[in-house]
Parts: C-alpha cells; structure tokens; sequence
C-alpha cells in the first residue's frame, strides 16, 4: 500500500490541533492570530509592525485591527520606534506575558496528550524534525 501524501496527513493533523487548541484559546480570552501575535512578542520583544505581521504570516492591513484588541485587552503595548517615530514597536505587557504562559502550558499539555502514544525520544525527533521543516 502506497503511503499517504504529506500535504494529507498535515492537514488533518492541524485540523485535530486547531479543534484542540480552540476551546483552550477562547478559555484565555484570545483568537489563535492573537495567541500568534503573543508568541512571536515572548520570542522576539520590540519589534516593528511589519515586522510582526511578516513574522506570523498575517496581512498586514488587518493586523492593525487585531493589535487595537489585544492593546485593549492589556497584552500588548505600541510605542513609537526610537530609530523611526513613523514605526511603532510592539512589546508584550506584563499581562500579556502571563496571558502567554498560561495559554502556552495549556496547550504544551494537549500536545502531551496528541502525542501520547510516542516515546519521549520520538516526540523530542518529531518536534525537531518539524522545526527544521517549518524554518525551511
């Protein structure tokens, strides 16, 4: 029997992912674009907008919008860039940084239960293998 394509078995591993991460999301008060925008400030601070939305993937007229939520909310701060006041940089708060945690473990325990059924060893190959996969 011929194996499965890539493209197959990604999609319906991100569809289970997405059904989990959902209910998770929504219990903290965030989308999964605003969840994005948290992760990318705790692993790179300060950086411009358009940085920010090449970074995540997003389109960057919209992501105006889902910053106005988050700095709303409290997660998020935007301040003028120091080597360009027509930019603004975008940092995490410290409720955004907690909001981000606590997401973040939530979601960390679901994918240790997704993965359940691998060896320690297997998952540590498999979260590396698809690292070096995504960053291409």
């Amino acid at each position: 029997m011929e194996r499965e394509d890539l493209g197959s078995l990604f999609g319906r591993i991100t569809r289970r992912l997405i059904a989990a991460e959902g209910p998770l999301l929504d219990g903290h008060g965030l989308s999964m674009w605003g969840y994005s925008v948290l992760s990318q400030l705790a692993r790179q601070p300060g950086v411009n907008q358009l940085t920010l939305a090449t970074a995540i993937g997003y389109d960057k007229s919209r992501l105006i919008a889902l910053l106005d939520v988050l700095e709303r909310d409290g997660l998020i701060v935007r301040e003028p860039d120091p080597a360009d006041r027509r930019n603004r940089q975008v940092r995490l708060t410290a409720a955004g940084q907690g909001r981000h945690t606590a997401v973040q473990a939530d979601i960390r325990a679901m994918e240790d239960d997704l993965l359940g059924e691998l060896t320690a060893a297997e998952r540590r190959s498999l979260i590396s293998m698809l690292g070096r996969l995504a960053n291409g």
